[in-house]
């Protein structure tokens, strides 16, 4: 094979991986923004209470969904090869956003989320592994630092489409465009060379040897995402409990662009990041300057200001490192045998913990005194990511993951 036709396999590999994943954000995102509109469609004139309802359980399902097809897509994947299971899980959460749009009631709707999320979450999973396995030396880390802001893209995408398309659904008929990303896997993507001269094994990822790297990874990526998701959600009300003024909203609207625009800049360096200074450096720069960012941010801070918003950026910028070399950190801690599944283990346990960390901001902010010091406790999870990537990192394999080489 020429270098040219070589170089044109791997950009078809990854434009497909990427609108695959990008898509992923725009279906995570898109009934959010119609959801308003979308139950009082399908229900027509109900009670508060019951269109509350209905739309919990519509938002709910999709989350669920994610969760549970992160983990069995990553089994899947592991079993019938990479290319197969990207086209699968992007064909999955294509058919049913396309469903969705046609749905005639709340309850289809409730299933199609459902099994839309399913596949979102198979996707996350299955490309990542892809693009893990198709790359090497730099490439690779560049690649997954940029595949790491498809999904925040397609949640800026999935606003855009809120603006140029009025009615939910023609929106959720946007779910044509994974179809036929699924249908161009079919004929453009190969099979990973490294899965396919894998020495296959009968155990599971949770098997005895691989456990101590499973809880690692896990809780590497769920100190992240727990500290992340905890900030991110509660920024907003943050600033407005600290600015005290008409303009608050204003401002918050301006503290979660700035949150964007960082994150979106820290994915898209990561991959460089990494490859000068090595993934375990990487994770552990990630993590302290985190921590320091939300003591300047939670602790020092008495007033809005200017700073503030840099503040909010240096912070935002590391998230985003963080998620592009925790693309190629997790799935380095296991044989390319069980890599999918065990790395579709540690991608949503940590969003499980998320999700109730995230409730738990909420419910605690009388008992500790304020948003200001509740977020301040939540950031100490930032240290605990620390320890654990120091600690346990450090005897870790394979060894290119802790220090630093390709």
């Amino acid at each position: 094979m020429s270098n040219s036709t070589g170089r044109n396999s791997y950009a078809a590999l990854f434009t497909i991986c990427f609108v695959s994943s990008m898509f992923g954000g725009v279906v995570s995102t898109l009934m959010s923004v119609y959801l308003p509109v979308a139950v009082k469609d399908l229900l027509g004139q109900v009670t508060d209470a019951k269109l509350n309802a209905v739309s919990a359980s519509i938002n709910s399902v999709f989350i669920f969904g994610w969760m549970f097809g992160g983990v069995v897509w990553g089994l899947v994947c592991d079993r019938i090869g990479r290319a197969r299971s990207v086209m699968l899980s992007t064909l999955c959460y294509g058919l049913f956003t396309v469903l969705t749009a046609v749905s005639p009631s709340w309850e289809m709707v409730v299933v199609c989320r459902l099994l839309s999320g399913f596949g979102v979450g198979g996707v996350l999973v299955t490309t990542t592994i892809m693009i893990s396995e198709a790359s090497t030396g730099k490439r690779r880390a560049v690649a997954l630092g940029i595949l790491s802001i498809s999904i925040p893209v397609g949640i800026f995408s999935a606003g855009l489409i809120n603006y140029l398309l009025p009615g939910w659904r023609q929106a959720f008929l946007t779910g044509i465009i994974p179809l036929l990303a699924a249908t161009a896997a079919l004929f453009f993507l190969k099979e990973s060379g490294k899965w396919k001269t894998a020495e296959k094994t009968q155990r599971g990822f949770l098997a005895a040897d691989y456990r101590k790297n499973l809880w690692t990874g896990s809780l590497i990526f769920g100190t992240m995402l727990i500290g992340m998701w905890a900030i991110f959600s509660w920024l907003p009300t943050w600033v407005q409990s600290l600015a005290g003024s008409s303009n608050a909203q204003h401002l918050g609207g301006i503290s979660m662009m700035m949150m964007g625009a960082g994150g979106l800049t820290g994915g898209f360096i990561s991959g460089w990041v990494a490859h000068a200074i090595g993934l375990r450096r990487t994770m552990l720069l990630c993590f302290a300057i985190c921590w320091c960012m939300a003591f300047l941010l939670f602790r020092v801070n008495t007033s809005f200001s200017g700073m503030t918003y840099a503040e909010i950026a240096v912070l935002a910028v590391f998230f985003g490192i963080s998620q592009g070399a925790l693309s190629a950190y997790i799935p380095d801690l296991f044989p390319t045998a069980i890599s999918a599944a065990a790395t579709g283990f540690c991608f949503n346990v940590g969003r499980l913990f998320t999700a109730i960390a995230v409730f738990f901001v909420g419910a605690l902010v009388t008992l500790l005194g304020g948003y200001s010091h509740t977020l301040f406790i939540f950031s100490f999870i930032f240290l605990i990511g620390w320890v654990v990537t120091w600690t346990t990192g450090r005897s870790t394999q394979p060894k290119n993951v802790l220090h630093g080489t390709y």
